[in-house]
C-alpha cells in the first residue's frame, strides 16, 4: 500500500512516498481503508518540529527526540471498514467511519488499523452520511477542536462569543457551533478575503483584523475563543482580550491536550446530518503531492481545511 514516510523533521520535503505492507488488525481493532486524510496544523509541527522551546521539548519526549517515533503520521481521517478482529462489537465491515488517530498517527496512508474504544491513540465514529471522505476529515479535526473548547467556555444562550481566527479549520466550525449549537451571539474575526464567508456561516458580526483601529471596543465578550493558537501571535490579538467581560473566558484550542472522544464526533455527525453546519475545504490534494500541501499549508493563510485523497 501507498504511504508517506517521515523519517526526520525538517521541510515538507522530507516527507516520502512509499510502499509498505497492508497492516492486519488484531482482536480489538479495525481494519480502515482511508479514502481522504487532511493537513492539519498539527502535522505541520509534527513533521517539523519548529516550535517554541517551551513546547518542543514536551513534544519531542511525546513523538520522538531525534525524529518521529511513528514514520507514518497524520492525524485525521476518514474512509471504511474493510476487516475487523474478532471482538469488535461497535463497527461492521463496510461501515464509513471518520476521526482521529492521537498518538499512534498513521493517517497518511492507505490503511491503517485502530481499536474501536476511544484512548489516547484514536477515536472514531460513523461519518455524517450526507458529507464526503474529504468533508468529513475537516469536520473530525476541526469539530472536535470546536465542540472542546467551547464546551469548556460553558457558553449560555444569548452570550456573546468573539472567534478569532474564524476562518480556518476549528474556526469556521466554531462559528456554526457557537451560533446554532450553542444559542450564541458571534463575533468572528479574519482578515478582509474571508469576512464574506464568515458573515455566510452564520456571524453576527465580522471583525477585519488587518484594520489596526479594528479592535473591539463596544462589546464585552463572555468567551474569546482563539482558533489560531497562542503559538500565533500579534498587537490585535493581545488588544482582544481587553474586550472580555468581567467573568469572560479567554480560551485557546491549545490550552491542553484534545480529548479524542467518539461521543463527540456522534454529536458532530447529528448536527451535520440535520443540516446545522457545513464544511470548508480550501484545496485537495493527491496522496503524491502532500509535500506541495506542506508548503501550502505552512504559509499560514488558508480557509478551512486542506484534505489529501487516495
Amino acid at each position: 500500500m501507498k504511504a508517506i514516510e517521515c523519517t526526520a523533521y525538517g521541510p515538507p520535503e522530507v516527507l516520502k512516498l512509499i510502499e509498505v505492507d497492508k497492516p492486519i488488525p488484531k482482536n480489538n481493532e479495525v481494519l480502515i481503508k482511508i479514502h481522504a486524510t487532511a493537513v492539519t496544523a498539527s502535522d505541520i509541527y509534527l513533521r517539523s518540529s519548529e516550535l517554541p522551546l517551551r513546547y518542543k521539548i514536551p513534544m519531542r519526549l511525546a513523538i520522538g527526540i531525534k525524529k518521529p517515533r511513528k514514520s507514518i503520521i497524520g492525524l485525521v481521517l476518514a474512509g471504511e471498514i474493510e476487516d475487523l478482529g474478532k471482538d469488535v462489537k461497535r463497527f461492521k465491515k463496510g461501515d464509513q467511519i471518520y476521526g482521529i488517530t492521537g498518538f499512534n498517527l498513521g493517517a497518511y496512508a492507505e490503511y491503517t488499523c485502530m481499536k474501536e474504544t476511544d484512548s489516547m491513540a484514536g477515536c472514531l465514529a460513523l461519518k455524517p452520511s450526507n458529507i464526503s471522505y474529504e468533508e468529513a476529515t475537516v469536520a473530525a479535526y476541526g469539530g472536535l477542536l470546536a465542540l472542546q473548547y467551547l464546551e469548556k467556555g460553558n457558553i449560555q444562550p444569548g452570550q456573546k462569543v468573539l472567534i478569532y481566527g474564524a476562518s480556518g479549520t476549528s474556526g469556521t466550525i466554531a462559528i456554526q457551533l457557537a451560533k446554532y449549537y450553542f444559542g450564541a451571539e458571534v463575533t468572528g474575526v479574519s482578515s478582509t478575503r474571508n469576512l464574506d464567508l464568515v458573515k455566510s456561516l452564520g456571524a453576527d458580526k465580522v471583525i477585519d483584523y488587518t484594520i489596526e483601529n479594528n479592535v473591539p471596543n463596544e462589546d464585552q465578550y463572555d468567551l474569546i475563543l482563539d482558533a489560531v493558537g497562542k503559538m500565533k501571535t500579534s498587537e490585535f490579538k493581545k488588544n482582544c482580550k481587553k474586550a472580555l467581560s468581567p467573568k469572560g473566558k479567554y480560551i485557546s484550542i491549545d490550552d491542553g491536550d484534545l480529548k479524542l472522544y467518539s461521543s463527540r464526533l456522534e454529536k458532530l455527525k447529528e448536527f451535520i446530518e440535520a443540516g446545522h453546519f457545513k464544511t470548508i475545504i480550501d484545496r485537495t490534494y493527491p496522496i503524491e503531492e502532500i509535500v506541495e500541501a506542506h508548503k501550502y499549508v505552512e504559509k499560514g493563510h488558508k480557509t478551512g481545511g486542506v484534505v489529501i485523497t487516495f
